[in-house]
């Protein structure tokens, strides 16, 4: 896993250019599809939150954002709690806590398979019973050698494997899309986002153009 210094420098030449992009295309997805977990008295952490092109732009009681990259601080709506820490270490949070765990794109940052038990281990700790994890990812299974196209990438996962590894945490999968959404922007033609809202509510779109997969994990609520 890459050094805070490496981050910063990978994510600023990775994402100049389309940060502002990246923000739009969100705040489709957020009104779109994912509001239906985001209830305005939910605690909400985004794991591997990047810049906060999602937390910021959620509506919870208390928001909550992870990231390795100092950078990132700076990007985050002042009343986000910013955890800048390894996210396999323990977390600074009590028992029973959160919500929402959502994250994107960010468990193939990690080194191993040892660091992701970890950290689920530690997202099951800290939701409270019945508290929902999201994860996003590309989905190696689909996209094959393209997956190593971006240096940070180590572990990868498919929504087979990650469904088994959530399982062994102890979670309930309640949906494993193997396709969700296109595996990058990076490079990509900026299409107008009415195309993104008419195929997010389509999912006979996804099996074409899919190629992240899109997992629903929840913790049991006894």
């Amino acid at each position: 896993m890459e050094t805070a210094e490496k981050l910063v420098s990978i994510y600023a030449a990775r994402f100049s250019n389309i940060e502002r992009r990246r923000y739009s295309v969100w705040k489709t997805l957020i009104t779109k599809y994912f509001s239906r977990w985001i209830k305005p008295d939910a605690h909400i952490l985004d794991l591997g939150c990047g810049y906060g092109e999602f937390i910021n732009q959620v509506r919870a009681a208390k928001r909550l954002a992870m990231d390795l990259n100092p950078a990132t601080r700076e990007k985050l709506d002042q009343d986000i709690v910013f955890l800048e820490q390894d996210c396999s270490t323990r977390w600074e949070l009590l028992d029973n806590s959160l919500d929402l765990v959502f994250t994107s794109n960010f468990f193939e940052h990690l080194p191993d398979k040892t660091a992701l038990n970890r950290t689920l281990a530690e997202a099951m700790r800290c939701l409270k019973p019945g508290g929902c994890l999201i994860a996003l990812g590309p989905n190696i299974g689909i996209i094959n050698g393209r997956y190593w196209d971006f240096w940070d990438h180590y572990l990868p996962l498919t929504e087979k494997s990650l469904s088994e590894g959530l399982m062994l945490a102890g979670f309930e999968i309640e949906e494993a899309e193997a396709r969700f959404l296109p595996y990058t922007m990076v490079g990509k033609p900026q299409y107008p986002l009415w195309t993104l809202s008419i195929y997010i509510r389509l999912p006979f779109f996804w099996r074409f153009f899919g190629e992240q997969f899109l997992i629903i994990a929840r913790k049991p609520a006894a």
